[in-house]
Parts: C-alpha cells; sequence; structure tokens
C-alpha cells in the first residue's frame, strides 16, 4: 500500500539551501531572500533616506550575495556573512553618494528648529521631541565623509563592538578605532558649525 503524500514540514537549513543553490538550483535561493530581506532592508535604511536607494542597495546586496555565493565557506553563520556584505554595499553607496552639501540653519524643520533651542537652553528637557532630535542626527550623519557616517552609525546607532565592526567591514581593530576618534571629531565640528551659523 502506497502511503498518501505528506508535505515536507521540515524546511531546509541555509546550508541546504546554499549547496542546492551552488549545484544549480537558483529557485533555492529564494526562500533565502525571503528569510534575511528584513535585516537587509533595515540596515540599508540607516544608510540611504530615499526609499528607491534603499531598494537599490538592496537588490546589490542579493544580486553581490548570489555571484558570490561560491566565496561562502561555512565557518559562520550565513547571516553574518550576509551583513558584512551588506553593511560594505552600504559603505560604497555613501562613497559613490557622497553628500557634501551644507545644511543650512534655514533649512531646519520649525519642530527640528524648536528642538535645538530647547537643547542649547536646557538640555535636559530637550528629550521631548525626540523625532526632531531624530530627524537633526539624520541631517548631521549627512554631512559625515562615508567612513565617519560607518562608523557612527554602527557603533553609536546599533551599538556594535569595535571588535563587531571589524568584522563587518574587514578594517582592523586599530584602524575601527582611529576612525571613531576621527568621526566623533568630524562630528564636533559639524555641530559646531551648525550652532555657529545660528546662534552668532
Amino acid at each position: 500500500m502506497l502511503l498518501p503524500y505528506l508535505p515536507q514540514h521540515m524546511e531546509l537549513t541555509d546550508a541546504e539551501l546554499i549547496a542546492a543553490v551552488l549545484k544549480g538550483d537558483a529557485a533555492s535561493f529564494e526562500p533565502l531572500i525571503r528569510k534575511y530581506s528584513p535585516r537587509v532592508f533595515a540596515t540599508a535604511r540607516r544608510y540611504a533616506r530615499r526609499e528607491s536607494e534603499v531598494e537599490d542597495i538592496a537588490q546589490e546586496v542579493w544580486l553581490k550575495s548570489f555571484q558570490k555565493l561560491g566565496s561562502f565557506r561555512g565557518d559562520a553563520p550565513f547571516e553574518h556573512w550576509l551583513m558584512r556584505l551588506t553593511v560594505r554595499t552600504c559603505y560604497d553607496f555613501l562613497r559613490g553618494h557622497k553628500r557634501n552639501r551644507e545644511t543650512a540653519f534655514s533649512e531646519l524643520t520649525d519642530p527640528e528648529d524648536d528642538w535645538l533651542d530647547r537643547f542649547v537652553a536646557q538640555p535636559s528637557d530637550a528629550s521631548e521631541n525626540a523625532d526632531a532630535a531624530k530627524q537633526l542626527i539624520e541631517r548631521v550623519l549627512e554631512q559625515l565623509s562615508p567612513p565617519a557616517r560607518l562608523v557612527i552609525t554602527l557603533l553609536e546607532i546599533e551599538d556594535r563592538s569595535v571588535k563587531e565592526i571589524a568584522e563587518l567591514t574587514g578594517w582592523s581593530v586599530p584602524l575601527v578605532k582611529v576612525r571613531a576618534f576621527r568621526a566623533r571629531a568630524e562630528m564636533k565640528k559639524c555641530l559646531a558649525k551648525l550652532a555657529k551659523d545660528k546662534y552668532l
């Protein structure tokens, strides 16, 4: 007697999917895209403002990951390899789309302007409008050099360790420390210029 067809409930592991892709089954790459796209998009959104740019970055990540899948050795989880590739693609995006446009205070929105006034007058009371603060930080980040923006985003916004940043970027630990130091100095300079334009 034949057993009735039972649907396969067990999902394939990342390693099994990757092995299938490397054997020529391109369709096995789709479950990986579905599984990790939210993380790829979330990371890309930290470096690009326009949704079209975020989509371009994500598409580039998936294209590169498919092309370079043969170089994935499997000694660390696929997700780690993919996130390294995502961060490096975001860095390439920043370098290719340098936004050295100076933000003038006349360009600030009213909530951003109000938040800055409150922060200068009484820093402890300025936490009320977090959205305005976030927008202001975004403006400052956009003016940083690509290495500075990348390292500040990973260190301060994503709260990653120096060692993790070294693994994600391919930079040495000492280089990450140097770039973090320079990035903070760059950010202070940027903020000082904004404050000078507004208050002097």
